[in-house]
């Protein structure tokens, strides 16, 4: 398997690697820059050269995996016999430098309702590198030509049309993905958040809506069992509490907004302590 499809393949199955280059060769080494590998936690795809210079490449590229490094950095090494070596000798005589890119697991969006919002705030979120689930109980929300202004998307975008019991979708979701409950009808949107803190494995949860429509469903949520704890996962209103307009192009901005914030805040636990360690 080539590079670009091992990379392929750990994002399709959302796991973390590195993308080890040659950046620079001077004089004789095994491989030529531009050569590159793909380091998973357990597996590695092509090669740079093997040998010690690929041995530290693939031992520093798991430290930054294990490390949830988000920054590429360069690895510089030389191919000598007096050169201090880790994995055997390799004495080709030249000096190698190679770049390490950590490839991140892409953040998870579920949108469900694809009303005039739904599809505002899709248009935005598709210019990002996540992937995007669309859920509709309407086929004509979801229709080819109404989501073509998403042609052109940076994210991968799944449509998922459930015209019944469109909360079995979540269960699909991947691990820590994000889910916005936005549907054309409040007892679709109660069922939902039902559903939702029913499923564990889920990040964030927000809910666009009134606050009467939030009493009333924090009222039903706790007659159906759900404790004060668990009714607090969900967010609402939804967006940055500075943007007040009602306008779908407003609201999908504010929501975007306050969801970036949130993948944002997710891997700063992760660069506090590598501040520290540093």
């Amino acid at each position: 398997m080539d590079w670009l499809k091992a990379v392929e393949l750990l994002r399709s199955t959302r796991e973390r690697g590195v993308l080890v280059t040659v950046a620079t060769v001077r004089g004789h080494a095994p491989r030529e820059a531009g050569a590159k590998m793909v380091v998973g936690a357990e597996r590695t795809w092509g090669t740079v050269g093997g040998g010690n210079l690929e041995a530290v490449a693939v031992e520093r590229a798991r430290a930054l995996l294990a490390e949830d490094a988000a920054r590429p950095e360069l690895l510089s090494l030389a191919l000598s016999d007096k050169a201090p070596y880790q994995h055997g000798v390799q004495c080709c005589g030249g000096d190698v430098t190679v770049l390490l890119e950590p490839l991140p697991v892409a953040p998870a969006v579920g949108i469900f309702g694809v009303g005039h919002v739904g599809l505002e705030l899709a248009r935005i979120l598709a210019r990002r590198d996540l992937d995007l689930h669309l859920v509709d109980s309407r086929p004509e929300q979801l229709t080819p030509e109404r989501l073509a202004v998403l042609d052109d998307a940076q994210a991968r975008v799944h449509v998922h049309h459930v015209p019944v019991l469109p909360e079995l979708v979540l269960a699909e979701l991947p691990p820590g993905a994000h889910v916005l409950i936005m549907t054309h009808d409040h007892a679709e949107d109660a069922a939902l958040c039902d559903a939702a803190l029913r499923t564990p494995q889920l990040g964030s949860i927000g809910l666009i809506g009134s606050a009467g429509k939030w009493a009333r469903f924090r009222a039903k949520l706790a007659a159906e069992g759900h404790t004060p704890e668990d009714i607090a996962r969900i967010r609402t209103p939804i967006g940055l509490p500075g943007l007040a307009g009602k306008d779908p192009s407003t609201i999908a901005v504010s929501v975007a907004a306050a969801l970036i914030q949130t993948f944002e805040a997710e891997h700063a636990p992760a660069r506090a302590s590598r501040e520290v360690r540093s």
